[in-house]
């Protein structure tokens, strides 16, 4: 009776020790009563702790340790996270606030090395989380692939089964150099994946894509919360290539209070360019995505180079000719802003010469486009159901719109706010205003929308077309103010809201410019 008491005690004082200190790869059986943590300090080897740790555990690793890549990621048994963390957690900022290059000191770092990435999954590997570490490469010159290898892009992962998934990172550092070329910050070809209040940044390439993110052999779902994302071709892409996995689209992606930015030390005609060229496409681009949430983020700079400007693409691509299925559905991209770019939008129905899917169910909603150089839309070539409704948008010298290619259904502008540019609303092929309208979207809606400096005869009824912008009764246009004063005649004319984008709506994308609660990103 004793004995059994004794061993009853002993083994409840082992369970309430649940934190393993283990420092370093020391000899023997590491014997775990319950979730442990694992210490790992410079010069201990963290591939060992990773290997070693079983799910839940936590591998604290020191500030300033350096680590070569490639470190990968396991298939272990268990559904609970394994958590490699910096020991400085405490210092950097609450979950919520994004970290920048200011808190490097605070993280361990992992090195892309040979053009090998600094971190990977093997096949089905799960439940892994970073919080607090830099990933970037050896040295600051030497071209480098991706940074980060979430999944595989490349034939090898061909069934769902295979996909990594329940990934995650928090508050991570991730980048190349100034004059380095790195291809890709993150590949996320994975299942489940969380990147959140982290900065990628200096991804750039001379001659092919880079992104800071893409996506193009993974199912998803994706959570890509609070980042700096800088990248000189496209900053976040779905496809660009075609996926292994039959059927496969990346579906329920979900990007919320991001600031995609592009310096302009990149842009070869302004004072603050660096010296290199570095090839620049968009910011954001769907080649092959589907359920997909765009809300509250800031968008800033896009220019002429690589492709004609636009910073917003929404296609249906079959890339490389594989994929007859890809297409981009059921997206919503709402509350942003987007400011300095040399063209808004474009949406592409069908890819041009090969079979795809149809682009569909797109809502551009409660948006403000401010210092678009150039057209704001042009599309839809074919695609289904597009939903443009309360966003105010500034165009200097191009189109409104130039509408083309194959027939669009369910084509609806509503509740707009704008002024006549270029052509205004211009048809391929055919005139202004109404008429490009029933060319090529005859099924339309386009009411209640404030055209400044259009003619009503060009246009559909039930719209307004004030001569000038000081008669829309903005509150200071000239500070950025676009809400509507009181005594504004669009005021309340819309759904019972204003005419135009509800400005206050857009803080959650105001505070992503500014890097959340934590300063410029």
């Amino acid at each position: 009776m004793k004995a059994g008491l004794f061993a009853i005690i002993l083994f409840g004082s082992l369970v309430a020790a649940r934190v393993v200190d283990w420092k370093g790869i020391l000899p023997g059986r590491v014997n775990y009563v319950s979730a442990g943590k694992i210490v790992v300090n410079k010069g201990d080897d963290l591939q060992a702790a990773i290997n070693k740790a079983q799910p839940g555990d936590v591998i604290e690793v020191e500030e300033g340790a350096v680590f070569k890549g490639p470190i990968t990621l396991p298939f272990k048994s268990g559904n609970t996270y394994i958590t490699i963390q910096t020991k400085s957690l405490a210092k950097l900022p609450a979950s919520g606030i994004r970290v920048n290059a200011t808190y490097a000191g605070l993280m361990p770092k992992i090195l892309a090395v040979s053009k090998e990435p600094a971190l990977k999954t093997a096949p089905r590997a799960h439940h892994f989380r970073f919080i607090g570490i830099e990933f970037t490469t050896a040295d600051e010159t030497t071209a480098a692939a991706d940074l980060i290898k979430f999944g595989d892009g490349s034939d090898a992962q061909n069934t769902l089964e295979s996909v990594a998934k329940d990934l995650e990172l928090d508050r991570c550092y991730i980048h190349g150099h100034p004059q380095q070329e790195v291809k890709r910050g993150i590949a996320l070809n994975s299942g489940e994946t969380t990147i959140k209040d982290s900065y990628i940044g200096d991804i750039h390439g001379e001659g092919y894509d880079t992104q800071a993110i893409c996506g193009w052999n993974g199912p998803g779902p994706y959570h890509i919360v609070n980042n700096h994302l800088e990248a000189s071709g496209e900053n976040v892409m779905f496809g660009g290539a075609d996926p292994a996995i039959p059927d496969l689209i990346p579906s329920d992606i979900e990007i919320r209070g991001n600031y995609f930015f592009k310096p302009l030390t990149w842009k070869k005609d302004d004072p603050k360019y660096a010296g290199k060229h570095w090839t620049v496409k968009n910011l954001f681009e769907t080649k092959n995505a589907r359920r997909v949430t765009v809300d509250g983020n800031f968008f800033e700079n896009c220019w002429a180079d690589a492709q004609v400007g636009f910073a917003i693409l929404l296609k249906s691509n079959n890339q490389d000719n594989r994929c007859p299925w890809c297409v981009t559905e059921d997206l919503t991209f709402s509350n942003n802003v987007v400011l300095n770019v040399e063209h808004g939008l474009n949406i592409l129905g069908y890819d041009v010469g090969k079979t795809s899917g149809q682009a569909k169910n797109l809502k551009i909603v409660n948006n403000l486009w401010e210092n678009v150089g150039k057209m704001w839309f042009q599309g839809t070539d074919g695609a289904k159901d597009v939903l443009i409704e309360h966003n105010t948008h500034f165009q200097r010298t191009g189109n409104i719109m130039t509408l083309y290619g194959k027939t669009t259904t369910g084509f609806t502008y509503r509740y707009n706010l704008t002024v006549r540019t270029g052509y205004g609303i211009k048809g391929d092929g055919t005139g202004e205003g109404t008429v490009a309208l029933a060319k090529f979207c005859p099924d339309y809606t386009f009411t209640k929308n404030v055209i400044v400096g259009a003619s009503s005869s060009d246009y559909p009824k039930d719209n307004f077309y004030p001569a000038s912008i000081q008669q829309v009764g903005f509150v200071d246009p000239e500070k950025g103010d676009y809400r509507l004063t009181p005594s504004s005649k669009y005021k309340k004319l819309a759904d019972g809201k204003d005419i135009g984008c509800d400005i206050d709506a857009l803080a959650p994308a105001l505070k992503a410019r500014l890097g959340g609660n934590a300063g410029r990103g």
